[in-house]
């Protein structure tokens, strides 16, 4: 028999990042499984319009502006989507962009906003909200990470240190956590089609291929969707009271040999 509560009927999500990609699949998902979802990003026009859809079907949905990089906004978001759906049991931090270049030709501002943004940000969202879920002995962290957190890519020097540093966060999160009733997980997606890193120029983008290629990172051309990770991410917090997925990590499948 458990030696845990199961997990209570109504858990509110809150999603960072779910304007687009990743963060938007990923409240739909968790929004057609029953929870409640907070959805958060800068561009909240695109979360307000996320959250209406949700809500046209059948779903429960607040959506308002959130700045990962921005303690105050982090305050301000968390508590306003508490007041609207309940205390948070569940946290997905995945707010941030991709942006290319080498480490030495990067401007070192556009390098620490990469950090800021997708680092600092979990550990504002961890701030503001795991004090609450450790009171109440129960709750979900998940990060987005990245394979570039095991496997580094040339070319995109600022998100790879982001990432290594969001999954080191998360892994010590777990080890303090133990015993809390909280766990932290990460998801870590592989080659993902999603608009960050889109507005990168041709003459960025078909050099940066090659070098991957000859470091052995592109086997193959197929990349997974966000609705792929968002299934992760329901796996993740669906799991019973009792069990843990660390990591899940998530790749695209190769395509068929002879087709």
């Amino acid at each position: 028999m458990s030696k845990f509560p199961a997990h209570p009927d109504r858990r509110p999500a809150l999603i960072a990042g779910a304007s687009s990609g990743i963060g938007a699949a990923t409240a739909q998902a968790l929004a057609a499984a029953g929870h409640p979802v907070a959805l958060g990003a800068r561009r909240v026009g695109i979360c307000e319009s996320l959250a209406e859809k949700i809500r046209a079907d059948g779903g429960e949905a607040f959506a308002g502006r959130l700045d990962v990089g921005d303690s105050a906004s982090v305050e301000e978001f968390v508590t306003a989507a508490e007041s609207a759906l309940g205390p948070l049991e569940i946290v997905v931090s995945g707010a941030g962009d991709l942006e290319f270049g080498t480490v030495w030709e990067m401007d070192p501002g556009r390098f620490l906003n990469q950090i800021d943004v997708h680092l600092l940000g979990a550990q504002r969202l961890a701030h503001r909200i795991l004090p609450s879920m450790i009171e109440r002995r129960r709750g979900d962290f998940v990060v987005i990470g990245s394979d570039c957190a095991d496997r580094p890519r040339p070319g995109t020097g600022a998100y790879n240190a982001a990432k290594i540093g969001v999954e080191a966060l998360a892994r010590q999160l777990r080890m303090e956590l133990e015993g809390t009733g909280v766990r932290a997980s990460v998801v870590r997606p592989g080659q993902t089609l999603t608009g960050m890193g889109m507005t990168a120029t041709p003459e960025v983008i078909g050099p940066l291929l090659d070098n991957w290629a000859r470091w052995g990172f592109a086997r193959h051309p197929h990349f997974l969707r966000a609705d792929d990770i968002a299934a992760a991410v329901l796996a993740v917090v669906s799991t019973p009271r009792g069990a843990h997925l660390v990591l899940v990590e998530v790749q695209p499948e190769a395509p068929l040999e002879g087709e």
